[in-house]
C-alpha cells in the first residue's frame, strides 16, 4: 500500500494468490447441459446458455445469484453454443446450428429478439464462436465453413466473409481494445493473426502472422488484453502461451499441417491417444511461450482464461475439463495452482468475477456451481443438500504424478511464507469413504509394512 490508502495491482495480486477458489456452491440447475456461460464486463451479471434453448441472465451485482430474465431462444439446432455481451453490456448476441444470428436486450421490460442473417453458401451452417467489437459496430464470428465472418450493426447487414482456414474456425477473438487485431483459431491446428484494416470480402485476404505449434484442433483463444499476448486451448491436451510479436515460421506451419493430416481419432466421443498427449510430442520451432498441461479436452470445445487483471494481476490460466474439473495454472511455473473437483461431467465454460476472487462454472451435468476461498480452519457448516463443500484440491485422475510436485510446491511456498503446515480438507464424498472400519485396515497395513521395512 506504502501509505496510498488503496491496495496497489500488485498488492491485489499477491492477496489473491492466498485465496484462490477452494470451496464452491450449487447457483443454478437446468437439468440440460450448459453450454455457456460469462460474466459482464462489471460482473453484475451473469450469462448462462443451455441445451434446453433458454438463455437465463442473472443478476450478480450484490453477491446474489437471482435470475431476472429467461429468454427462449429461436431458430436452435442441437444447442445454444455461444453468446456475448455488447459493450454497453444492454444487449447479448447468441449463435447456434443457424444461417442467422441473433440480437437479444437484457433491461427493457419489452423484448427485443432480432435475426442477424448471415447469407451462408453452406445449408448445415453453423458460427461457434463470436464476439463484439468494442465499439459495438461490428459482430465477429467464425464458421464451420472455414470462414470468418463480419456482421455491421449499424447497416444490419453481413459485410465481410473471409475464407480463413482449411478447417472449422471454432474461436475468435480480438486482441484489445482498439479491435483492429483480432485470432482465430481452427481444427487445422494454426492461430492466425489479422488485421482488420487491411481484410476486404473481394480482395485476397491474407493473415498478419501464423501462431502454430499444437498438434491438433483449437478449441478457445482468449487474448490478455495487451495486444501482444493470448493463450490457446487444444484438442491436443494442452494450453500455449504466445507473444504475436513472435510468429512461427513457414517450416513450422507445414508441420503443423502433418500432424493434423496424421490424426485419425475423434475427440467427441474417442479417448485420446496416448501419443497426441505427451509431452515429447513437440513442433520443431514451436515458437509458444509456454505450455500447460493437466487438464483435458474432450467432448466439446472446452474453453480457457487469463484471470482477472484487477483481484489477480492475471497471474493465472483457468480452464474447464472433461473430467468435471477446473485447472488453475501458474502463468510462470506452468503448473496448476488449483485444481477445483465437483462436476460429474464436463465442464465447459468458466469464467472468473472481473473484481472478486469467484469463478462459476457452466458443466455438462446440468449445473452451475460458484467457487470461492474459504480458509481450512473455518467455522462454517456446509449444507450437502446444496452441495457446498471444500474439494480435495490434490487430486488428479488424468496426472498421477502431479500430486508428487504439487506437494513440493506447498513446501517451498509454506517455506516462503515462514513456514506453517496447510491443511487440506476433503469434501463430504471423500470423507465419507475413510470410515472407522477402513482407517483401522489402513493402520494395520501400515504397521505390517513398518515390521517388513529394513533398517535404515
Amino acid at each position: 500500500m506504502k501509505g496510498t490508502g488503496h491496495f496497489s495491482g500488485g498488492d491485489r495480486s499477491y492477496i489473491g494468490h492466498n485465496y484462490l477458489p477452494n470451496k464452491f456452491k450449487q447457483v443454478a440447475n437446468c437439468n440440460h447441459k450448459m453450454f455457456c456461460g460469462t460474466y459482464s464486463k462489471d460482473g453484475n451479471i451473469f450469462l448462462s446458455a443451455s441445451q434446453d434453448r433458454v438463455i437465463r441472465v442473472f443478476d450478480t451485482s450484490k453477491g446474489g445469484f437471482d435470475c431476472i430474465r429467461k429468454i427462449p431462444a429461436r431458430d436452435v439446432g442441437w444447442s445454444i453454443l455461444d453468446t456475448a455481451f455488447s459493450p454497453d453490456g444492454r444487449s447479448i448476441i447468441y449463435s447456434s446450428w443457424s444461417e442467422a444470428i441473433h440480437l437479444c436486450n437484457i433491461y427493457d421490460e419489452v423484448e427485443r429478439h432480432e435475426v442477424l442473417p448471415l447469407s451462408p453458401e453452406l445449408r448445415r451452417f453453423c458460427i461457434f464462436s463470436l464476439t463484439f467489437s468494442q465499439d459495438g459496430n461490428e459482430v465477429l464470428g467464425g464458421a464451420n465453413d472455414g470462414c470468418l465472418y463480419i456482421y455491421d450493426c449499424e447497416k444490419r447487414q453481413r459485410t465481410l466473409r473471409i475464407d480463413a482456414h482449411e478447417e472449422d474456425v471454432n474461436t475468435v477473438a480480438y486482441a484489445d481494445e482498439t479491435s483492429q487485431i483480432l485470432f482465430s483459431g481452427a481444427d487445422d491446428g494454426l492461430c492466425k493473426v489479422w488485421d482488420r484494416r487491411t481484410l476486404a470480402e473481394n480482395g485476397e485476404a491474407k493473415p498478419v502472422g501464423i501462431l502454430g505449434g499444437h498438434v491438433d484442433g483449437l478449441t478457445f483463444v482468449d487474448s490478455r488484453g495487451d495486444g501482444r499476448h493470448l493463450i490457446t486451448n487444444s484438442k491436443d491436451q494442452s494450453i500455449k502461451l504466445w507473444d504475436m510479436r513472435k510468429f512461427s515460421g513457414n517450416e513450422v506451419q507445414q508441420k503443423t499441417r502433418s500432424f493434423m493430416n496424421a490424426q485419425s481419432w475423434d475427440y467427441s466421443f474417442q479417448n485420446v491417444p496416448w501419443r497426441l498427449a505427451s509431452p515429447k510430442n513437440k513442433i520443431a520451432g514451436d515458437t509458444s511461450l509456454m505450455t500447460y498441461r493437466g487438464h483435458s479436452v474432450l467432448r466439446t470445445l472446452i474453453r480457457c482464461r487469463f484471470s482477472p487483471a484487477f483481484s489477480t494481476g492475471q497471474r493465472y490460466i483457468y480452464s474447464g475439463c472433461a473430467a468435471g474439473k477446473i485447472f488453475i495454472y501458474d502463468v510462470l511455473t506452468g503448473k496448476p495452482a488449483a485444481i477445483l473437483t465437483g462436476h460429474s461431467e464436463c465442464v465447459r465454460d468458466v469464467s472468473w468475477h472481473p473484481y472478486s476472487m469467484d469463478i462459476i462454472d457452466s458443466a455438462w451435468d446440468g449445473r452451475h456451481f460458484k467457487w470461492f476461498h474459504s480458509s481450512a480452519d473455518s467455522e462454517d457448516e456446509m449444507d450437502l443438500d446444496t452441495e457446498e463443500y471444500i474439494t480435495d484440491s490434490e487430486s488428479n485422475d488424468s496426472n498421477p504424478n502431479w500430486m508428487q510436485r504439487q506437494r513440493r510446491s506447498y513446501r517451498d511456498d509454506d517455506a516462503a511464507d515462514g513456514g506453517g503446515d496447510r491443511e487440506v480438507r476433503r469434501s463430504p464424498r471423500l470423507a465419507a469413504r475413510a470410515t472407522p472400519q477402513t482407517a483401522r485396515r489402513t493402520s494395520q497395513r501400515q504397521r505390517q509394512a513398518a515390521s517388513r521395512r529394513p533398517p535404515s
